[in-house]
Parts: structure tokens; C-alpha cells; sequence
């Protein structure tokens, strides 16, 4: 299985998290690490690169820091223009049609924060439902989200594991599809 990782951080060098994930990733066989923000500093995507890159893989990681209960803008963009009528989905729009896509990303809250009675209310795969429905529209399927919650409380022993978990799990032969529907 050849896995696509599509890192959106705004400026992962200072990441202590997703540039950890990265570099570990990087070792991995069968991995593409797209690096987004730095592929495309002026957000000037090349639809026709990004296209390509998204049929050569069977399953892709969208890899990013949880931002204000979403995704970093540039990966909302990148959906807006790679993700085209007639390519993804449509009639003719076939091209992703059995993929598997992986969400990976990190919290700033703990756990408990997400839930009903927690800080934030809603879990984080309620949060994560557009990227879902998107997964839907695309014919992808949407695999159980990788989580990391409260990554800045986390010692440098907890991010090196979280690495770890996170390609043992992302690079996992058969992974669940996500059960909330």
C-alpha cells in the first residue's frame, strides 16, 4: 500500500508535535510526505501536481494541528481547488473512488475537554464530520481519525511515543472505518 501524507502546518518548524510525526513518517517505506505550506508559500496550489500525487497513492493522511475546532486555512483551499467536479466527484469524478483517507491531527485540549459536559462540547470526530461528508462525496473511505489530545501538556517521552503510535497506526494494513455515521 503506497500512503500519501499531506502535512498541513502554517509553520511547522515550530511544531513540537507534527514536525515530530513528520520525521518519523519520513522513515516509513511506502510513504510521500507533502509538505503543503512549504510546497506552496504564496497558497498557489498546482491542481495537476496535487492530482497526480493523489492517484499515484491508495491511501492519503491529511496530517494538521487542530485550529479552532477545524483545519488549517490552506487545507480548506487545497479541498477547494484539488478536489474538482469531474476529477473527485461528479458523474465523471471517479478518481479517488476506493482511496482510503486518514485524518491525523493534535489538540491543544485534553480529551475530556471533548464531550458533551467537557470545555468544548462536541467530540472531535463531530468536529471533523465535513471532512466526512467531503470523504463521502469523494468515494474515499474515512478511516477512524488519529488523534493526539492535549499536545502542549505533553513531555517529550509522550510526543516521541505519540510518533510512534501514529505511524504504527497510520501505516496499519486494515484500518476501521469510522463507526459514527
Amino acid at each position: 500500500m503506497k500512503t500519501l501524507v499531506l502535512v498541513f502546518h502554517p509553520n511547522l518548524s515550530t511544531s513540537r508535535v507534527n514536525q515530530r510525526w513528520a520525521e518519523e513518517m519520513e522513515k516509513q517505506d511506502g510513504v510521500t510526505l507533502h509538505y503543503v505550506y512549504e510546497a506552496y508559500p504564496d497558497e498557489k496550489i498546482d491542481v495537476a501536481a496535487e492530482q497526480r500525487l493523489l492517484e499515484q497513492h491508495d491511501r492519503i493522511v491529511l496530517q494538521f494541528p487542530f485550529y479552532w475546532y477545524s483545519s488549517p486555512s490552506l487545507l480548506k483551499k487545497w479541498e477547494d481547488a484539488v478536489l474538482t467536479y469531474g476529477w473527485a466527484f461528479g458523474s465523471e469524478g471517479d478518481k479517488l473512488q476506493g482511496k482510503e483517507l486518514l485524518i491525523a491531527t493534535s489538540t491543544g485540549v485534553a480529551i475530556e475537554g471533548y464531550s458533551p459536559e467537557g470545555t468544548v462540547r462536541y467530540t472531535v470526530p463531530e468536529l471533523l464530520r465535513p471532512l466526512q461528508a467531503t470523504s463521502d462525496l469523494i468515494g474515499t473511505s474515512y478511516l477512524t481519525p488519529y488523534v493526539l489530545y492535549g499536545a502542549p501538556q505533553l513531555s517529550d517521552e509522550g510526543i516521541e511515543q505519540s510518533a510512534k503510535d501514529y505511524v504504527s497506526y497510520a501505516l496499519k494494513p486494515k484500518l476501521d472505518l469510522l463507526a459514527v455515521r
